[in-house]
């Protein structure tokens, strides 16, 4: 097999041109054309050039998917699992440099890249377990002497489009689901990360998985991903990213093809605080929530709801902790929060920072960062705005950025209306003593994600992840759940009564 470059280790000084993986092979996009992958906490630090591949590579991919489906289909689950078995034990022998990689690349510090990597171990363990859990339903028929059962069966070539801010746990999130349940995959990562992309590719092909299998092409969303949702040839899509883009997605492929599609879309989580909280552990998880990953992820906390009377103690230890907060490459283990993954989120993020100043107080933060180590950077500081109103457009539109907004409200009752008047609904929390209002949150949150004395984040691979309302469109990523987006159910009946039986008309009350 070639190499993801095609050339030898380069020298200090050049950075490597990485390839397309297309049917076992990798490959040289047909366009000629590269764009660069750079570290967003010193954009000096050119990563490597990748294909900016075109609708022509994505027909070449999705072609090699379309070969390969009908042996890798044939191919008994449980065999399917063992390849994945050894794919998982691949990423763990690997984590740290892969974590080191994803760092570099996508900016987050070395303890949350490790974690994204562990994901990505987890699920493969998973998905792998499926090849043998992969279950049915058995049930009596209602006429005697006939058999009835339902089996999961592959939907065929899987597209695949994932985002920047999970560059490995996503996209093993998507394909080891797809490729378990004998899917073919066609897989584009974000143009932020590559690189990553390109790593776990290589270690899926050190597997096993035959050629055609899995296929990586790189490039723009209207080159690459566009051409996979309008190709005919696939038949489920999964798609982690904006709304609108998710929307457009939707419009297309239901309304040519009525493809399968998948939408794991935006977010803009709360945390309710109540007057019995336990504020201290309360801070703590609102600041790890809303500043983890620089607040780039679906389920970062951009809200804390908090309960009259309790609001200046919180604001007290957010401020003092945001302040604390340091800023930094996040390969230093003294680095707390990273770098936005390029200037346009630094734009984005400023850009909010002023609607905020007119609806509600700056507590701290509020500006880009940039001096000594940070100005080669894509750096902004944690940002906590107090006094905003619950429909105030930052309290409501996704900014994916290090920006909190805090609410004060009279009571539990308006701490659930002010949490569910979102057009959003993935994760939420609740702190609380009272085991009665606990369980009543889990009821009242219109969130597909609910935590009771936790923050927003920390979603485990083993139970459906997934939002309401605009979050997405009801399909669940992770747990067994995420089998349904890639298979199709049919039901068998078996009749050995040796008679032709008419199913209802024969089943009449005794």
């Amino acid at each position: 097999m070639t190499s993801p470059t095609g050339t030898d280790a380069p020298t200090a000084t050049e950075a490597p041109t990485f390839r397309l993986f297309i049917d076992g092979e990798w490959v040289d996009s047909g366009t000629g054309r590269t764009f660069e992958s750079r570290n967003p906490a010193d954009a000096r630090d050119l990563i490597g050039r990748f294909q900016a591949g075109d609708a022509a590579d994505v027909a070449r991919a999705i072609r090699a998917a379309g070969m390969a489906a009908p042996g890798w289909r044939a191919t008994p689950a449980p065999k399917r699992g063992e390849i994945l078995y050894r794919f998982g034990a691949l990423l763990a022998q690997h984590k740290e440099r892969l974590a080191r990689a994803l760092t570099r690349e996508m900016g987050k510090v070395l303890a949350e890249a490790r974690g994204d990597v562990q994901e990505g171990i987890d699920i493969a363990y998973l998905m792998a377990g499926e090849g043998r859990r992969m279950f049915g339903d058995t049930v009596h028929s209602e006429l005697p002497d006939k058999w009835a059962m339902s089996i999961r069966q592959p939907i065929g070539v899987a597209g695949i489009i994932t985002p920047w801010n999970f560059p490995m746990a996503i996209p093993c999130w998507k394909m080891t689901p797809a490729l378990v349940t004998g899917n073919t995959v066609v897989f584009k990562p974000a143009s932020d990360t590559p690189h990553c992309a390109t790593l776990l590719v290589e270690l899926m092909a050190e597997a096993g998985f035959p050629p055609g299998t899995i296929n990586l092409v790189t490039g723009s969303g209207a080159e690459v991903g566009d051409p996979i949702v309008d190709n005919p040839d696939t038949g489920v899509i999964s798609f982690t990213g904006h709304t609108s883009t998710g929307k457009s997605i939707a419009q297309r492929a239901g309304g040519r093809f009525l493809k399968r599609v998948s939408l794991e879309l935006g977010g803009k989580n709360g945390i309710v605080v109540l007057r019995d909280a336990d504020v201290e552990l309360a801070a703590e998880g609102i600041l790890w929530s809303a500043f983890g990953t620089t607040g780039q992820r679906c389920t970062a906390a951009s809200r804390v709801i908090v309960e009259a009377g309790v609001l200046d103690a919180l604001l007290q230890r957010l401020e003092g902790g945001a302040r604390g907060l340091r800023l930094g490459d996040g390969s230093r283990e003294t680095t707390d929060v990273g770098p936005m993954i390029n200037a346009a989120a630094v734009e984005k993020t400023e850009s909010y920072v002023e609607v905020g100043r007119r609806e509600g107080k700056l507590v701290c933060g509020g500006r880009r960062a940039a001096d000594g180590d940070l100005a080669h950077g894509h750096f902004f500081e944690p940002t906590i705005f107090s006094g905003v109103m619950p429909m105030a457009r930052i309290a409501q539109e996704e900014i994916f950025g290090p920006v909190l907004s805090v609410i004060e409200v009279p009571d539990y009752e308006a701490a659930v209306m002010a949490l569910n008047q979102t057009r959003y609904g993935l994760s939420s929390s609740i702190y609380t003593q009272d085991v009665n209002t606990a369980f009543r949150a889990m009821r009242d949150f219109e969130t597909g994600i609910v935590y009771v004395n936790a923050g927003t984040i920390g979603a485990e691979t083993h139970l459906p992840f997934g939002g309401w309302k605009e979050t997405g469109n009801g399909h669940r990523e992770a747990g067994h759940a995420a089998l349904d987006t890639f298979t199709e159910w049919k039901a068998i009946y078996v009749d050995f009564s040796g008679r032709l039986q008419k199913a209802q008309i024969d089943n009449q009350p005794g």
